[in-house]
């Protein structure tokens, strides 16, 4: 016989009915509790790292995005902490010999040297980032770990040439910092349906926030198991920068965007004139 008597709420839109009959047993309350547990701690991030209104605020593309994108972030982020690590060491951290006039001096170069770089990219490619912004994205996710790789090689150099490694590595960063920035807001608009960039922009900062948190963990882990292991260092480099690129990849192939760019542009006129069209020339192959 079916208990008539229920009650209807409502957890993350979807209606779920929990009979009276079962408010008397200890059992089939417990399993309510934990479910419910689990329905507002899914709530709760849902809230805090999506869009208001997900999924009906963005676009179909943006989960699978954000996923791979969260993947490379992560592996970006050890990538990073073992070139810091790298730099640290070649400036003379943990060296008695080393004097703090010499490793300033040295991060200061680098420093101007990314910014020269920046100012340079930014007025050579600044135009081409909008309309080419899946091809500038997986260049500066490359260029990134390029700069990772240089950086871990620096301290095998002494004399000039760290300084060298180290100005070559900043603008490569300076290369990946306004292409990267760049790049991030024109996908961002393209997800945003509901005219709330601000909202998109501001989950997708707390999103990498989050990576960033726990990869900083993992990192703490890791540092101090690899520092006396140059080829450890290398081995796990190797394995990161390789899941990056791959990571990276996927990201951009998630992307669907329903605009054409100037070259997709003239590939769908010149198969026009053909009389033919491939439709995964209209923006969402591409």
């Amino acid at each position: 016989m079916v208990d008539k008597r229920v009650f209807i709420e409502e957890y993350s839109g979807q209606p779920v009915q929990i009979y009276k009959s079962a408010l008397a047993q200890p059992s089939r309350i417990s399993k309510t509790k934990n479910f419910t547990f689990w329905v507002k701690a899914k709530s709760l991030f849902v809230t805090v790292f999506l869009p208001q209104g997900y999924p009906h605020t963005v676009t179909s593309d943006y989960v699978e995005y954000q996923i791979w994108d969260t993947l490379q972030a992560f592996s970006s982020s050890l990538v990073g902490a073992l070139a810091t690590a790298a730099v640290l060491k070649g400036v003379g951290v943990g060296n008695q010999e080393a004097t703090v006039l010499a490793a300033s001096m040295t991060w200061l170069i680098k420093d101007g040297t990314g910014m020269v770089g920046r100012i340079i990219f930014a007025w050579a490619k600044g135009t081409e980032l909008d309309s080419n912004c899946k091809k500038w994205r997986l260049v500066a996710d490359v260029f990134n770990d390029l700069a990772f790789v240089i950086d871990i090689t620096a301290p095998y150099f002494s004399g000039a040439l760290f300084p060298a490694f180290c100005c070559l590595s900043s603008t490569l960063r300076a290369i990946v910092g306004v292409a990267g920035g760049a790049t991030r807001t024109a996908v961002t608009r393209h997800q945003a349906r509901r005219q709330n960039l601000a909202d998109v922009a501001a989950k997708d900062g707390s999103q990498e926030t989050l990576v960033n948190f726990i990869s900083l963990i993992v990192s703490l882990i890791m540092l101090p198991a690899v520092n006396d292991s140059p080829m450890l260092v290398w081995f796990l480099a190797t394995i990161f920068i390789t899941f990056h690129i791959f990571a990276n990849f996927k990201a951009v192939r998630a992307l669907k965007f329903d605009t054409l760019n100037q070259k997709r542009l003239a590939i769908c006129v010149r198969g026009f004139c053909d009389g033919i069209i491939p439709s995964y020339l209209c923006g969402y192959h591409l």
